[in-house]
């Protein structure tokens, strides 16, 4: 009979103990979960979403084609600003490489395949990594 008796009491206790006096931190209590790793993502993951990559002057699809075939021809680096966004609105970085080829309305341009009418601009890229608006 005691120990029904303690038993009730216990439970009383741990009732008003929630009740009253237990504070839940609710997600903090899960942030010691995280991989060192996983927030060194989440970081630069952060880091690159805030990251803005301003509209350059948009180019006809003649000047396109003109930069990209002189690109071809002397084996030049180029920049390539698409003219698609992110769901943020914002541009995404420049593709950077040589021309490799071409077909129909693809561009072959060292890892990537770019389609012609999505291209919004296209620079030169000289020798110490800058942009130039001339062939060099």
């Amino acid at each position: 009979m005691m120990s029904r008796l303690h038993q009730i009491d216990d439970d009383q206790v741990v009732q008003r103990f929630f009740d009253h006096d237990y504070r839940d931190r609710g997600i903090v209590k899960w942030q010691g979960f995280y991989l060192s790793d996983h927030t060194a993502a989440l970081k630069k993951q952060a880091k690159q979403e805030a990251q803005r990559y301003p509209a350059k002057p948009h180019q006809s699809l003649a000047e396109i084609s003109r930069r990209l075939n002189q690109a071809f021809a002397n084996h030049l680096t180029v920049s390539i600003q698409m003219g698609t966004r992110d769901v943020n609105g914002q541009y995404q970085p420049d593709l950077v490489g040589k021309v490799r080829g071409y077909q129909d309305e693809l561009i072959y341009l060292d890892q990537h395949e770019v389609v012609m009418e999505n291209i919004r601009h296209v620079a030169f890229i000289d020798g110490n990594g800058h942009q130039s608006k001339t062939a060099l």
